[in-house]
């Protein structure tokens, strides 16, 4: 599933290419599942001869600001992926197309071309994905919902502090809850409890302050490293355990369990005394 760094590279991309250019075409498919509240007709309409200002992201969603609303909302879902032609863009693998389909591919859902000749598209192969036209995307729902984006708008170390004292939940659910802490996904939540020595079934209230600021640290070391190299999970460190969790699935501390992962960690992790029974 596309977390906070492959949505952001897919921002940045935008960002760096499309912006201060004129939609002058776009073509949205005929998928009522992923075109969400608006006719393929409306949204085309609303669209062209628009030009983009900025692309906007929080969490997992991201959003094309025009010069006028309303704006093209994505929510990437289990497999959204953006493709501009002719621009590398990091492709998650579960989200990638075929480099020899034809153009835009059969998984487009919305495509559009730009006044340069520029031609961007956001595919779903899987069809949870889902593409909104709003006024103000941060006014409504999924956006607005969402906790503070672990990138742009991080808890300070005392704030992180006292909000995980407050949970008694585990911690790995509690940064998988988008409405806790927005852009944490599966593999982002592995690796930073991972680094920071954290058994994810462990309860956030029984975190020490020790435990809070490695966990506090790793999660901004983990999101700004991938980000450092474009969210290409191939040149992520060797030490990460990215690279045994996606080889074996299920082995590596995934959904809580640490059969795989257990062997791996070259000290002890920090546990409660009920995570040790």
């Amino acid at each position: 599933m596309p977390e906070l760094p492959e949505v952001e590279a897919a921002r940045r991309a935008v960002e760096d290419n499309c912006v201060g250019k004129k939609i002058v075409k776009c073509i949205v498919a005929d998928d009522p599942k992923v075109i969400d509240g608006v006719s393929p007709s409306e949204l085309q309409a609303s669209v062209v001869g628009k030009t983009i200002v900025a692309a906007r992201r929080k969490g997992k969603n991201m959003w094309l600001q025009l010069d006028s609303p309303p704006f093209p909302s994505f929510q990437f879902g289990m497999a959204g992926a953006i493709y501009i032609k002719g621009v590398a863009v990091t492709k998650y693998k579960r989200s990638a197309v075929n480099d020899e389909e034809d153009w835009p591919s059969k998984y487009s859902k919305f495509f559009i071309e730009l006044g340069d000749g520029l031609e961007l598209s956001f595919t779903d192969k899987r069809r949870f994905a889902r593409v909104r036209l709003l006024k103000d995307p941060t006014s409504v729902p999924p956006i607005s919902e969402l906790g503070p984006d672990a990138l742009l708008e991080p808890m300070t170390l005392e704030e992180f502090t006292e909000s995980l004292h407050k949970k008694k939940t585990e911690i790995k659910p509690l940064l998988l809850d988008q409405s806790f802490i927005s852009g944490i996904g599966n593999w982002v939540a592995d690796e930073v409890l991972y680094q920071a020595r954290i058994h994810p079934r462990q309860t956030a209230t029984s975190l020490s302050d020790e435990s809070c600021a490695a966990l506090h640290k790793s999660i901004k070391e983990v999101i700004e490293k991938a980000l450092e190299v474009g969210a290409d999970s191939s040149q992520f460190p060797s030490s990460w355990i990215f690279h045994s969790r996606e080889k074996k699935p299920g082995k590596a501390f995934v959904d809580g369990l640490l059969s795989y992962f257990m062997l791996l960690v070259p000290r002890p992790l920090r546990m409660c005394q009920s995570c040790k029974s």
